[in-house]
């Protein structure tokens, strides 16, 4: 495999594991495969981990001068936290709901498109399916959907959560390249 380790900065690391944290629990209260346990038992830690805590992580990211993920971050802080007040209030119309999730689904679609690391862009890519499942989900009252929805964000809760340890632990985070794609650049 090759070694290539994007390590990032200390802020960069705190906040993937932020969001990749928000994202298991997120999705797995919406994959309903945990006996008892529901996408409104996040909320707590999509609040505070998610919200605050992301959001504050995302403004030291933009002082340090880390554009990317001081974007990233601050954007789905916003998202968390509001989506956590929302959920636990139930102050908003399913409609709403809906249209929250397909608006913060572009802006996850917006971050993966960004330039970054395979990884990174791949959790906000991931993350980009899952709310826009889950905001047609709301739409048309489909269990299926907020299920898929919830295995997408546990995917990129993985891939988010992997992104961070990999950087902590000097794990590789490049995939190996083929014998011609050694030849192509030796050449």
């Amino acid at each position: 495999m090759d070694q290539h380790v994007s390590a990032g900065s200390t802020t960069t690391i705190v906040g993937r594991l932020a969001l990749g944290v928000t994202l298991l629990a997120f999705g797995l209260g919406h994959t309903a495969v945990i006996d008892g346990v529901t996408a409104g038992d996040a909320v707590t830690l999509a609040r505070h981990v998610g919200g605050i805590a992301l959001f504050l992580v995302g403004l030291l990211a933009l002082r340090d001068g880390d554009t990317a993920s001081g974007t990233a971050f601050t954007a789905f802080g916003a998202l968390w936290f509001t989506w956590a007040s929302a959920a636990s209030g139930g102050r908003v119309s399913a409609n709403a709901a809906g249209l929250f999730l397909l608006l913060f689904a572009l802006v996850a679609l917006s971050l993966a498109a960004a330039d970054g690391d395979p990884l990174t862009r791949g959790g906000h890519g991931l993350f980009a399916v899952s709310l826009l499942l889950i905001a047609v989900a709301v739409f048309s009252e489909s269990t299926a959907l907020v299920k898929a929805g919830g295995w997408f964000a546990v995917a990129a809760g993985a891939v988010v959560w992997y992104s961070a340890t990999a950087a902590l632990a000097h794990w590789p985070t490049a995939l190996p390249r083929g014998r011609a794609g050694r030849r192509a650049t030796a050449a």
